[in-house]
C-alpha cells in the first residue's frame, strides 16, 4: 500500500504538465553555448508548429547521452568529436554521415548536419605570459613544468581530455579540476596559467587570451549538431535541417558573448538571431517577469522537497516502530540506509538516469533516499530511548501494546522524531539545489547557470531563496513541536 501511495504521488506531480499532444523534449548541457543552441533547436520547433519542453542545465556528456538514449528528451545538441571519442570510443571517425551511420545502427539515434561551425577543444595563456616563456604550441607546455594548469572537470576525464592529452604530448603538469565557467576568472587573476576552452567562447576575445596551437592535431574536428532520437518525427526532423550551414563561428562566439558580457537571456539572443537569419516568424518574446521566475522556481524546489519529505516520513516512520519491536534487524537496516548517505547527491541523480530517466521523478527518488535515514534513525532512537519505568507503569495499569505505543511512547519520542524529520528536509532543500543537473528544475536552475556564465547575482537569485526556505522549514518544525509535543517534554533554549 505504501508502495503503490508513493508511486501514486510522483505520479500525480509529474502530471502537472500533462498537454494532450505530442511534446517534443528539447536538451541542453550547461554551458551558455549548450543553452543558446538548445534554444534555437525548442524555437526551430516552435515554429514548425511543435510543443516543446526544456530540459536544459543537464550534466556534461554523459548526463546528457544518457537522457536522450533513456528517452527522457528528443534532441540535444552535440559535437562530432565528442560523439566519435566519447559516446561511439571510435575516435577515428571524422565524416558526419559516417557517424550517424554507426549512431544509428548501434543505438538507434541520429545527428543533423553541421550547423556551420567548429568548436573544437583548446588550451589558452595570458598572451603577456605566453610570449615571456616563448609558449606558442601545445608542445611548448613541455619545458615549463611549473605552469599551474586548471581544466573543467569533464575535460579531465574525457578521453579527449587532459590524460590522452597529457600523454599524447608528454605532458608533465598535475592540472587541477574547477568549473569551466569560473576558469576564465582564475585566468585572468593569475592563480592559474592554463586552462582548457572551447573554440566559440565568447571570453577569448573580450580579455584578449591566446590559444595554443594544436601542431599535432590531437582534437579531432567538433562540428556542432543537433543529436536526436531516430524515431523523432519527419517533420521536426525537417526543421532542425534548417539550421544546417547557419551559424558560422565567429557568430557563435559573438552570441556566447552577448550572454556572457550583456546578459541577454538565451532565449532572446537565440530569437534574435533566428530572426535575423529569417529561420523563424514571429514568435512572443517576452519573458516572464523576475519576480514570476523565482516564484516558480521557488514552487518547483518546494515540490520536489515536500514529495520526497512526505514519501520518506511515509515509509521511515512505520519503519521505525517496527525496528523498535524487532531491534535485531535495526542495526542491519540502518547500516544499509547510512550507506545510502556516503553517495555522492550528483552521483546518486546520474545513476538515477539509466533506471527513471531526468526530470522529477529521479530527484524525487533521489531525495527520498537521503531523507530516509534521519527519519529513521531518530524514531528507533526515540523509542529505545524512552524511559523502561514508564514502560512498566503503562503495561502495568493493563494498556495493550498498541495503545502504550500510542499513547506514551510515541507522544515521549516525539521531539526525537521531528528533529529527524527536520534534519531530513533541511537536507533536502540544499540537497534539491542539485537536481537541476538532470532537468528537475528549482533554484538549482539559477545556481548552475549563475556558475556557468560566472554570474554572482544569478548563483545569489538561486541560493538566497534556497537559504530562506531551510530558515522557514526551521520555523515550521518549531511550530509543529510546540503543536504536537506536550509543554513539559518541548525542548528549551
Amino acid at each position: 500500500m505504501k508502495r503503490w501511495l508513493f508511486i501514486g504521488l510522483i505520479l500525480l506531480a509529474e502530471s502537472r504538465v500533462a498537454p494532450a499532444q505530442e511534446v517534443l523534449r528539447v536538451g541542453a548541457k550547461h554551458f551558455n553555448e549548450g543553452y543558446i543552441l538548445g534554444e534555437m533547436v525548442s524555437l526551430m520547433l516552435e515554429d514548425g508548429g511543435f510543443t516543446v519542453e526544456r530540459r536544459f542545465n543537464l550534466g556534461g556528456t554523459a548526463v546528457s547521452f544518457e537522457a536522450l538514449k533513456s528517452g527522457a528528451i528528443d534532441v540535444y545538441p552535440e559535437y562530432t568529436g565528442t560523439l566519435a571519442t566519447e559516446i561511439l570510443g571510435t575516435p577515428e571517425l571524422k565524416s558526419i554521415k559516417t557517424i550517424d551511420s554507426v549512431l544509428q545502427r548501434r543505438l538507434g539515434l541520429r545527428i543533423s548536419a553541421s550547423y556551420g561551425f567548429n568548436n573544437t577543444y583548446a588550451l589558452l595563456m595570458r598572451p603577456q605570459q605566453a610570449d615571456s616563456l616563448s609558449v606558442k604550441d601545445i608542445a611548448d607546455l613541455q619545458r615549463h613544468i611549473d605552469l599551474q594548469i586548471g581544466v573543467s572537470y569533464e575535460f579531465l576525464k574525457r578521453r579527449d581530455g587532459w590524460g590522452p592529452l597529457a600523454s599524447f604530448y608528454g605532458l608533465p603538469q598535475q592540472p587541477v579540476g574547477l568549473e569551466h565557467g569560473l576558469a576564465y576568472q582564475a585566468l585572468r587573476e593569475g592563480r592559474i596559467d592554463v586552462t582548457d576552452a572551447y573554440s566559440t567562447d565568447g571570453e577569448i576575445e573580450r580579455y584578449g587570451l591566446r590559444l595554443l596551437t594544436d601542431n599535432k592535431r590531437f582534437f579531432p574536428t567538433y562540428e556542432a549538431v543537433s543529436f536526436y532520437r531516430a524515431g523523432l518525427p519527419a517533420e521536426a526532423q525537417e526543421q532542425l535541417r534548417k539550421l544546417t550551414g547557419k551559424i558560422t563561428a565567429a557568430e557563435m562566439q559573438a552570441l556566447n558573448a552577448q550572454a556572457l558580457f550583456e546578459e541577454k537571456p538565451f532565449r532572446t539572443i537565440a530569437y534574435e538571431f533566428l530572426r535575423e537569419k529569417q529561420l523563424i516568424g514571429d514568435q512572443a518574446d517576452a519573458p516572464a517577469s523576475r519576480w514570476a521566475d523565482i516564484m516558480r522556481h521557488v514552487w518547483d524546489h518546494l515540490s520536489l522537497t515536500a514529495l520526497a519529505l512526505l514519501a520518506a516520513v511515509v515509509i521511515a516512520l512505520p519503519l521505525g516502530v517496527v525496528l523498535y519491536r524487532y531491534s535485531y534487524a535495526a542495526k542491519i537496516v540502518l547500516y544499509l540506509t547510512g550507506i545510502l548517505q556516503t553517495i555522492p547527491s550528483i552521483a546518486l541523480l546520474a545513476l538515477m538516469i539509466p533506471l527513471f530517466g531526468i526530470g522529477l521523478v529521479p530527484a524525487v527518488i533521489a531525495l527520498f533516499l537521503y531523507a530516509l535515514l534521519p527519519i529513521l534513525r531518530n524514531t528507533v532512537v526515540g523509542l529505545l530511548t524512552v524511559d523502561p519505568a514508564l514502560k512498566k507503569v503503562a503495561a502495568g495499569i493493563g494498556l495493550t501494546p498498541w495503545n502504550r505505543l500510542r499513547l506514551v511512547e510515541l507522544p515521549l519520542a516525539m521531539p526525537s522524531i521531528l528533529t529527524g524529520i527536520r534534519t531530513a528536509a533541511v537536507i533536502n532543500v540544499g540537497t534539491a539545489t542539485l537536481a537541476a543537473f538532470i532537468g528537475a528544475g528549482g533554484l538549482g536552475e539559477f545556481i548552475v547557470t549563475g556558475l556557468a556564465l560566472n554570474n554572482t547575482a544569478l548563483i545569489l537569485q538561486g541560493a538566497v531563496p534556497a537559504a530562506v526556505l531551510a530558515v522557514g522549514i526551521e520555523l515550521l518544525f518549531e511550530l509543529l513541536e510546540w503543536w504536537l509535543v506536550p509543554r513539559h517534554l518541548r525542548r528549551r533554549y
